[in-house]
């Protein structure tokens, strides 16, 4: 479970980095660069980036339903201890009248 967390925060990472390096339409509240002055110029470049969008995307959904399906068939041993009825309390009783 450890490795997929793993995997999971570099696809994470790499999703976001790829998303930051795209081109901004400039109609997002005033943020975002001149349109003129793009990291990558070529039509090519902003079809890999959308392609590597939609890569990391898939692989982020298909980890994480993986994570929760590994969590869900581990979660065994709670369903177990919630399961059980809990101790009765005892009632201390007053001895001192």
């Amino acid at each position: 479970m450890n490795i997929l967390l793993a995997i999971h925060v570099i696809i994470t990472l790499a999703l976001i980095g790829v998303i930051l390096m795209q081109k901004s339409d400039g109609s997002g509240m005033g943020l975002g660069g001149n349109p003129t002055s793009n990291m990558f110029s070529a039509r090519g470049a902003a079809n890999l980036l959308s392609r590597a969008t939609a890569i990391l995307a898939t692989l982020f959904f298909l980890n994480s339903l993986l994570m929760a399906a590994i969590s869900r068939s581990q979660s065994g041993t709670v369903d177990k201890i919630l399961g059980e009825a809990p101790a009765q309390p005892t009632i201390p009783t007053d001895t001192s009248n």
